[in-house]
């Protein structure tokens, strides 16, 4: 390693072969693992280099906001709920900790509330007198309304509740979502054209066949709103529920009798935000699960968050009976213990029972979140014979009709989002002929070609969390909060730009030949020109350039 000097940066030491150099934009690993794919590197450079860019702070947050809705309308909503796997694959790991990347999207999304930053539509680009149709107020739904309306088109969209959002209002808890946040949100999609109905429930007040008649094209963005609940003796009769029921009631408002004693049937997240919210109905909450820890789908995070609430686990463990007492109250719940046998289609060892390992446990209210599924109620025409729609790769099921979102398969918001984004893109460019957006290609850039040692090793800043004890006491009061400007600031300074030139100007400065010159009109990603007329190919920018933009220019294939 060279030694740190007020004027030679740290860099690792590197053989570099004696080429000229190119500028090449390269993949970050952050946006090839975000489900929605949108443009991470380029919202947190705006902010990070704003002062090259000559942009205030509040213009370069305007700008990131901007660059984040361009694929996603909810920056508030999945700042606080997605799980980030962009952050999981971030090349800062290797360093200390991955950029905070989650905090950095809900702090622009609540400045923009705060701001009442608007959605901006497009220039005008669609093709006069189609009304495109949507089935589901979700976020799939409403991701591919706002990018159709954007564009110019009529988009009426008819969803059976009484309150837009789906999934995101009656199944996400007040604590990790407040309701005004996704109000915010799906308010502004509205402000673009979006007309709404509520309350329409397809085959009862419209039928599928009235509204294919009564629109060009129909995009189905039905959630998995309905509970399935387990065939075992005893289940049917009172206090027996599903988790998507429970969740809905709570998220209403709803006083629900849950009693001191709760058992909660599962292990994915809804599994997870029932058993938060019946502690804080006061009740002592079981977690039963058939396989282990390792193998629940919830996110890692909530379960901690669970158990540090004083959700006892219990793993290892599957249902068979509910036991009642003659006026048929809950009293118990018989359970055997399992083991893990040999890999299923999924992955996961199967649960197989351990036979005379029976065991009872006393409630009062079984909750069973083992499952869930669209309602496709109305829908028979385009059901496949299993019972399921079948969606093309841009979401077409058939002609004129598209779908998205958990009507095509269980998924985290994220997807739902994405889903209904490509469908409209791929409709538009139907219709239009505009071109597709392209989609990312090649490898991402690893960390082997990061200069690692560039930056000072720092922590990642943190959402601030109320304590256990206070968040079952609080309620429904949310249990995250906001990271402060002064941590963002300092939050985008920790981004690598992996792959994209950051203008720090260390080729700039070793050149000897005077081979980079400053842009006068610098933009993210590019601050200077290259003429490699007076190259003396000495190698030494590619071996300073921090962010892997620079590589060796010669005509044969490399790894990235």
């Amino acid at each position: 390693m060279r030694k740190k000097t007020n004027s030679t940066p740290v860099v690792a030491e590197r053989i570099t072969p004696a080429y000229p150099p190119r500028q090449v934009e390269k993949s970050p690993p952050c946006q090839a693992s975000c489900p929605n794919c949108g443009d991470i590197r380029g919202w947190i450079g705006l902010v990070a280099q704003r002062a090259k860019l000559g942009l205030s702070r509040e213009e370069s947050y305007a700008q990131a906001w901007r660059t984040i809705t361009d694929v996603n309308p909810f920056p508030s909503t999945l700042g606080r709920i997605c799980p980030h796997p962009c952050e999981s694959q971030c090349n800062r790991r290797d360093l200390d900790e991955p950029l905070a990347i989650n905090a950095l999207e809900r702090f622009l999304g609540d400045f923009a509330i705060e701001a009442g930053f608007p959605l901006e539509p497009e220039p005008p680009q669609a093709i006069e007198g189609h009304w495109i149709g949507v089935i589901g107020a979700g976020p799939s739904g409403l991701s591919f309304a706002y990018q159709m309306a954007r564009r110019g088109y009529r988009v009426t969209v008819y969803d059976a509740r009484d309150q837009a959002g789906g999934m995101l209002r009656f199944g996400v808890p007040d604590y990790r979502l407040p309701q005004a946040v996704l109000d915010a949100e799906i308010q502004r999609i509205l402000e673009l054209g979006v007309e709404l109905h509520m309350g329409v429930r397809v085959g009862r007040e419209l039928s599928l066949e009235e509204l294919q008649q009564r629109h060009d094209y129909l995009y189905l963005g039905i959630g998995a709103q309905r509970g399935l609940a387990l065939n075992i003796p005893g289940a049917e009769g009172p206090g027996v529920m599903t988790g998507t029921d429970y969740l809905e009631k709570v998220n209403r408002g709803e006083a629900v009798e849950i009693g001191q004693r709760v058992v909660v049937i599962g292990g994915g997240n809804t599994a997870i935000d029932a058993a938060r919210c019946a502690r804080r109905g006061g009740a002592e909450v079981t977690l039963l699960y058939r396989r282990t820890r390792a193998e629940m789908p919830a996110h890692s995070e909530e379960i901690d968050d669970a158990l540090a609430e004083q959700v006892e686990l219990l793993e290892l463990a599957a249902p068979r009976s509910i036991e009642r007492d003659p006026q048929g109250r809950i009293e118990a719940i018989v359970a055997h213990k399992m083991e893990l046998g040999e890999a299923d289609k999924t992955g996961r060892r199967r649960p197989l029972p351990i036979e005379d390992s029976d065991f009872r446990l006393t409630a009062d209210t079984i909750i069973m979140a083992v499952s869930q599924a669209p309602a496709l109620e109305g829908l028979e025409t385009l059901v496949e014979a299993h019972g399921k729609l079948q969606a093309g790769e841009s979401g077409e099921v058939c002609d004129h009709v598209l779908a998205g979102g958990d009507a095509l398969g269980l998924g985290i918001a994220g997807n739902a989002i994405v889903q209904g984004r490509r469908a409209a893109e791929a409709l538009h460019a139907q219709l239009s002929g505009a071109p597709d957006r392209p989609t990312a290609t090649g490898k991402t850039l690893p960390s082997d070609r990061i200069r690692l040692a560039s930056k000072t090793a720092s922590q990642a800043t943190h959402k601030p969390t109320l304590e256990a004890t206070d968040r079952v006491r609080l309620g429904m009061a949310e249990v995250s909060g906001n990271i402060s400007e002064k941590q963002f600031l300092a939050e985008v300074e920790r981004c690598f730009s992996c792959g994209s030139c950051f203008g720090c100007e260390q080729c700039f400065m070793y050149c000897t030949s005077g081979c980079f010159t400053r842009l006068e009109e610098p933009r993210p990603g590019m601050y200077f020109a290259l003429n490699l007329d007076e190259c003396k190919e000495c190698g030494k920018c590619i071996e300073v350039c921090p962010c892997g933009f620079l590589e060796v220019a010669k005509d044969v294939e490399t790894e990235v």
